[in-house]
């Protein structure tokens, strides 16, 4: 096993990942900002070392920092967590050239999932559905996109190669917009991401957003861990995430699952990873994969009992998973409210001073945090202040208690968005299941 990991984040994955390597007998260092000595992971890691001032260019964002920090620490292992560095191919070639592991898969897996057209061009080679498009990037030749946007049929959507996070797309409804949107899309992609290709899909009109977790040793080994439904987005963010997704069959898990774990054999995956797709009408459309751990794995290890990070610890050490497919059944329901550290009716951060702070329990609820009374939220970084997850044999009860744990949960000082969540546990048609992608958003009057 690993001897000692430098944690590279903060927040509440630094310290999730902090208790998996505790229990691993793992040394921990936590890297900070001079805005974060406080935090609680922080307080708790074997070693901390300050990194740099508050900006996340000149801290979490700064490859050489953390590389040094890693080397006066004498630690073994660099963890991304998620966000920052997480999907960057240049941090994870940087770690493992200056003779550190990666705890990730490696920087030509990173590249080649990171890039939509190559990525999209290796699930069809390995047999995962995808979306009807331009099977490559589009050129300059104006006639070509006509045809190809009028053999997929509008609505179309150009999308950048390199983007991410709901920037870089545009909807095209008629042939009248694709010569625009195209040339638009591409100028703001060369600025956004310094990649300026663009590819073209069908645009779905009313999806549902339902990923795959998959975990891989690299060394043949393999499993998915069941679908987890976030549909419930803002502004491409998810607000709410469950586990399984309603109204996927077990037939249809199996059928999916299946696909996606053989694609990670065949790419020679490393780590733990997420499918994501557009579900509708009972089909599946790739659309990426984020190379991490997601924000809301703690879904998929609530109904299988696998505890994802440990085993990215596990398989960075070089062993094979301790898993194989047929030791997973997807058991109960779970999900997951994003609480964060904002208005809820106009959505902005709310950085400042925790006065009280209390934890919601009982039987099912887990909450995934670092904040405490006193704790001072920066104005730097993301907003997410903490977890909320439930779990219930069905999914009923899962939602009956996350009211009950959501009007438990006391966090006073700064504004949240724990009254939304409240709303969305209450709302008729998020109880029935299977509300599509733009749902919340028309809800809110934001579409």
């Amino acid at each position: 096993m690993l001897d000692k990991v430098l944690i590279a984040n903060r927040g509440e994955i630094a310290l999730r990942i902090l208790r998996a390597c505790k229990e691993l007998g793992i040394k921990t260092v936590a890297v900070h900002s001079t805005a974060d000595k406080n935090l609680k992971h922080v307080l708790l890691a074997d070693e901390s070392i300050c990194i740099g001032k508050a900006s996340a260019q000149e801290s979490y964002l700064n490859i050489p920092r953390l590389i040094a920090a890693a080397e006066v620490t004498n630690s073994v292992a660099i963890h991304p967590g998620y966000g920052f560095l997480a999907e960057s191919a240049d941090f994870a070639e940087a770690v493992e050239k200056s003779g550190f592991v990666f705890i990730g898969p490696k920087a030509e897996t990173i590249n080649l999932m990171g890039d939509k057209v190559s990525a999209i061009n290796a699930m069809k080679k390995a047999g995962v559905p995808c979306v009807p498009g331009s099977d490559g990037p589009l050129t300059d030749d104006m006639e070509r996109n006509k045809s190809i946007a009028k053999r997929i049929g509008y609505p179309i959507i150009v999308k950048a190669s390199g983007g991410g996070g709901g920037r870089g797309m545009r909807v095209v409804r008629s042939e009248a917009e694709l010569v625009e949107s195209i040339a638009t899309t591409k100028a703001e992609a060369g600025a956004a991401f310094n990649n300026d290709v663009v590819y073209m899909e069908k645009f779905l009109e009313n999806p549902r957003h339902v990923e795959i977790q998959v975990l891989a040793d690299g060394q043949g080994g393999a499993i998915h861990l069941g679908e987890r439904d976030c549909s419930m987005q803002r502004r491409h963010q998810k607000v709410v995430e469950e586990a399984p997704a309603p109204g996927v069959s077990d037939q249809m898990r199996e059928k999916i699952g299946e696909r996606c774990r053989k694609a990670c054999i065949e790419i020679g995956y490393r780590g733990a990873g997420t499918f994501e797709f557009l579900y509708e009408n009972g089909e599946f459309y790739f659309i990426e994969m984020n190379t991490r751990i997601q924000v809301e794995h703690p879904v998929s290890e609530m109904i299988t009992g696998v505890d994802l990070i440990k085993e990215q610890l596990r398989v960075a050490a070089g062993q094979p998973l301790s898993l194989d497919q047929s030791q997973i059944k997807i058991k109960g329901h779970a999900i997951e409210c994003r609480i964060n550290a904002e208005d809820p009716e106009t959505f902005l951060p709310s950085p400042g001073k925790i006065s009280m702070f209390h934890a919601p329990g009982g039987l099912g609820i887990r909450w995934e945090s670092h904040i405490y009374s006193g704790y001072s939220v920066p104005p730097f970084y993301d907003s997410m202040i903490g977890k909320l997850i439930t779990y219930g044999e069905t999914r009923d009860e899962a939602i009956a208690r996350m009211r009950h744990a959501l009007s438990e949960l006391v966090i006073e000082g700064i504004k949240t968005n724990v009254s939304l969540q409240q709303a969305i546990m209450a709302d008729e048609n998020f109880f029935a299941g299977g509300t599509n992608i733009h749902y919340l958003e028309k809800k809110l009057g934001l579409a």
